[in-house]
């Protein structure tokens, strides 16, 4: 059997695709896909559909993602692709944080994690402003009308899934330890069970005040910003309402990468895609799509990957405070640079040595979106890892994210905290164009596994022009710059001994889960894996 790229079909994962359709699609979460659909069939375009199911999503799985979840990112291809923007909606650290807040001790590690867990764990909340500013830019509908799902849903309440109770129950302890998340998650004491019925009222009254004023303006500059203020200033944490009123999600360029007739565009920093941009890059310079030998190809590919994640786990910060080579990162000559640094080595028999820790992330949502106009976007929400901080405001109902998770504690790190900046994540919403025609829509969710899930299905895409189908099918690796890489099982032993034979610590994993639309001979499909 080939490997490295040359799987037979019948190893492949089988993705869940919807039937083709010329109205639209919005995939991402089965639960809630259908408020999009509706929304579509009455109407309203590829947008409006997206944030309205983005937002009854962020109802139905608090533990990925929700209100108060910590940023959103996104690519909307908008008018047959005449318009073209990326949304930055990253959550921003206090003006009152520094960096030596969350300074490791002589083992590397923060004290108590209270960069993870806990009021200090989040920064101010960028979800809500990122989803308001893509529906005032490129949707059709009133905010009020969007957001009646997701009131109607934290209202009334909804049938509890097994993985939402089984996540409440991991973390009862945690929860105990917060007046506001025990009195939401923990009713009684007791964590709800799988198919009992789950509400949010206090959310519902926040949603609805956001509804009656069609405007964020009251969560970050009104009467529920003081009320999120006050929440900090009573447990510790250091969100003013000064912060929140300084807030604002904004529409920037996106980075591109061409391969072909086809372009690839995601957010800049501090998203993912640099990342995936860069490992094309080096594939592009080590001309990958000619070599024969799948084994040489394979390992060609994942030494592009360590070399992609080394230079982001060491470089990587927000550029707005410090020098951040991310232009050179994506230059031609860095990746002629890079693929003959990997060359020599293969050559020799020998793989690079730059080694880093991994660290598992989750806790997020991803949407993908299409309609009858050819509009399309992708949109990734979270909280970061499963109910972000484990903290709630008490009486708004609202969870908060853990961004701060995602600076490195180090304080002499380009992505290290400090007062007001950004922190590198691992959101990757891309957007593809054929010519100047926007055929694809994709993002995922899965923490540091979206990157490595992304490249698999550019790969197959874009490369090796497989069908949507087939591409979002095909198995994934992931590493992260070590000498780890992870296989999905439907990898076959050859592939894996390859590996092996050339020096890394192979074992089975996870990926990420994929959602996306295309468009393929006339019609819009949509599928997730």
């Amino acid at each position: 059997m080939q490997t490295g790229g040359m799987l037979a079909a019948s190893s492949w994962v089988r993705a869940e695709l919807r039937t083709p359709s010329e109205l639209g699609y919005v995939v991402g979460e089965p639960v809630v896909e259908g408020i999009g659909a509706k929304i579509l069939a009455d109407g309203g375009n590829a947008v409006d559909a997206l944030i309205a199911t983005a937002l009854a999503g962020a109802i139905t799985q608090p533990h990925q993602t929700g209100i108060g979840g910590y940023a959103t990112h996104g690519m909307f291809a908008m008018d047959g692709g005449r318009r073209i923007a990326a949304l930055d909606a990253n959550t921003v650290a206090p003006a009152a944080f520094t960096k030596d807040i969350f300074k490791p001790d002589d083992k590397g590690q923060v004290p108590d994690r209270k960069n993870h867990h806990g009021w200090l764990a989040t920064g101010v909340p960028g979800v809500i402003a990122g989803l308001k500013l893509a529906l005032d830019e490129f949707g059709t509908m009133p905010f009020a009308e969007v957001l009646r799902p997701a009131i109607q849903l934290a209202r009334d309440g909804f049938p509890v899934p097994a993985s939402l109770a089984a996540a409440i129950t991991r973390l009862k302890t945690s929860f105990e330890k917060d007046a506001g998340s025990a009195r939401l998650y923990l009713p009684r004491g007791i964590a709800p069970v799988a198919g009992s019925f789950f509400k949010n009222p206090e959310l519902a009254e926040v949603l609805a005040t956001l509804a009656k004023a069609n405007s964020i303006e009251p969560f970050y500059r009104g009467d529920i910003a003081q009320r999120i203020a006050e929440g900090f200033a009573k447990n510790g944490g250091l969100v003013t309402k000064d912060d929140l009123a300084a807030y604002h999600a904004r529409l920037v360029e996106p980075l591109k990468l061409s391969w072909g007739e086809h372009t690839i565009h995601t957010p800049p920093l501090l998203c993912g895609g640099i990342t995936v941009l860069q490992m094309l890059a080096i594939l592009k310079a080590l001309k990958w799509d000619t070599i024969a030998d799948g084994r040489q190809r394979l390992v060609l590919r994942v030494e592009a990957m360590r070399l992609a994640w080394r230079d982001r786990l060491a470089l990587l910060g927000d550029p707005e405070f410090g020098p951040v080579p991310h232009e050179r990162l994506l230059s031609e000559d860095y990746a002629a640079e890079c693929a003959e640094k990997i060359l020599a080595a293969v050559k020799t028999g020998k793989i690079l040595e730059p080694d880093f820790n991994t660290t598992t992330q989750g806790g997020t949502l991803s949407f993908s979106a299409c309609d009858k106009h050819g509009n399309i976007a992708a949109l990734t929400l979270t909280h970061g890892d499963g109910f972000g901080a484990h903290v709630t405001v008490d009486g708004l109902g609202l969870t908060l994210g853990h961004g701060m998770s995602r600076f490195d504690p180090r304080p002499d790190h380009p992505n290290a905290p400090g007062p007001r900046k950004r922190p590198l994540h691992n959101m990757v919403p891309v957007l593809i164009t054929k010519g100047t025609q926007p055929v694809v829509a994709i993002g995922g969710r899965g923490g540091r596994r979206i990157p490595n899930a992304m490249l698999e299905f550019l790969t197959q895409h874009i490369i090796r022009s497989r069908p949507f189908g087939e591409s979002l099918a095909s198995p994934r690796l992931h590493t992260e710059g070590g000498k780890a890489v992870e296989h999905q099982k439907e990898w076959p032993k050859a592939s894996i001994d390859a590996l092996s034979k050339a020096g890394y610590a192979v074992k089975p994993g996870g990926s990420a889960t994929l959602s996306g639309v295309a468009m393929e001979k006339g019609q819009w499909l949509a599928g997730m894996r």
